[in-house]
């Protein structure tokens, strides 16, 4: 009878640029830390290095029992975490999970442990939308080109089929990129009771790609048609006071409510009061704000072309998807005047929600580093 010799846990370093309590947290950050802890209670051992800032310590363990350590900044983070290894800050993990977040932390040529890469989706629109054209032509050099190489027989764990069929496309091989969809946060067992006036909601980031101004141009377009619309802005981000500008240039800004960050109560009564969640991101790689909505049974309107959020909203089934601005307020306006559709989808919306659970991604995460560590030998 053949011994299974595998340890009964293993030692994992997760490497993000930043965590859920950096000011500009988001989706990949969730992700992250939901998977984290999720190990944690399968009795993994996890430490997460990210970007310090002044919302965390140095150092901490959370009330997940996931262990995180900060140090650098945006741009510093990556060497650090080299530096942090060498010095053995970091343990001697028994595999390394390197988010690349458009740029890698190249463990892969610094960490003398098996690295499994973390994807979300290929930043090939962001690049222009957030830097200048040089350190745009630069940053997509680097994640189309040097990083493919330099990673090449990796394991990849990617969120969504669009997201790997980007990865391919960059010579990522395809039979090492294994899809681990995003589960959906639970929603509150308090009942949440739809807003009887007209209400939209954007959540998210507040970076340019994220495109919030579409958000706010819809609502100049479409508030005389709806008296008492209202437009719910949650999320933080360097762009905010851009965002602000941009509602007193629009002449929107009596109906539009900057929330910033709110506590996860809030965030789920919101949602539960809006008739319709608006997605106008360049690009996801799946659409978190999505299921969350659709959790309420509150139907999405986003792009086709935006990456994964083609597979989170089913287009006239969960939601709306569009090709162009223009229909993106269409599309809002036929769903704010037909309440019967709000309903069709939004019931089948929490349907599909439904089917996503945090505990199916951290079994299929965890399979993907179980065999990174015991088939190492096949990785390069």
């Amino acid at each position: 009878m053949q011994v299974d010799a595998r340890p009964r846990s293993l030692q994992v370093l997760i490497l993000n640029w930043r965590d859920l309590t950096h000011p500009q947290g988001g989706g990949s950050e969730r992700y992250a830390e939901e998977v984290a802890a999720g190990l944690v209670a399968r009795g993994h051992r996890i430490t997460l290095f990210c970007a310090g800032h002044a919302r965390g310590p140095a150092e901490e363990v959370l009330p997940s029992g996931v262990r995180v350590v900060r140090s650098g900044d945006r741009m510093s983070v990556y060497p650090r975490a080299a530096w942090s290894y060498w010095r053995g800050r970091l343990g001697r993990p028994d595999v390394v999970v390197d988010v690349q977040n458009g740029v890698p932390f190249f463990a892969r040529l610094w960490a003398d442990r098996p690295v499994v890469v973390l994807c979300h989706h290929v930043h090939r629109e962001q690049w222009p939308v957030v830097l200048g054209p040089r350190l745009a032509r630069l940053g997509w050099w680097v994640e189309s080109r040097v990083a493919p190489r330099v990673q090449r027989g990796l394991h990849y764990v990617t969120v969504s089929d669009a997201s790997r069929r980007e990865l391919v496309e960059l010579g990522v091989d395809a039979r090492r990129v294994t899809v681990v969809h995003n589960g959906t946060p639970s929603a509150p067992a308090t009942a949440v009771t739809r807003s009887d006036r007209p209400r939209l909601i954007v959540l998210g980031r507040l970076v340019p790609h994220k495109r919030v101004e579409l958000a706010l141009a819809t609502v100049a377009a479409l508030r005389s048609r709806f008296p008492g619309l209202r437009l719910s802005v949650v999320g933080r981000g360097w762009w905010d006071e851009q965002l602000r500008r941009s509602a007193a240039d629009l002449g929107v800004e009596d109906v539009v409510d900057f929330l910033g960050f709110v506590p996860e109560a809030d965030k789920h009564q919101l949602l539960g009061q809006a008739w319709v969640s608006l997605v106008p991101s360049l690009k996801e790689g799946w659409g978190l704000s999505v299921m969350e909505a659709a959790a309420h049974g509150t139907p999405s309107v986003a792009f086709r072309h935006a990456g994964g959020v083609a597979e989170s909203v089913v287009d006239g089934v969960t939601g709306t998807l569009v090709d162009s601005d223009a229909e993106f307020v269409d599309a809002v306006d036929r769903l704010l005047g037909d309440a019967g559709e709000r309903q069709r989808l939004g019931s089948k919306a929490r349907v599909h929600a439904s089917e996503f659970a945090w505990e199916d991604t951290v079994t299929s995460f965890e399979a993907v580093l179980t065999e990174a560590v015991y088939g190492a030998d096949r990785s390069g």
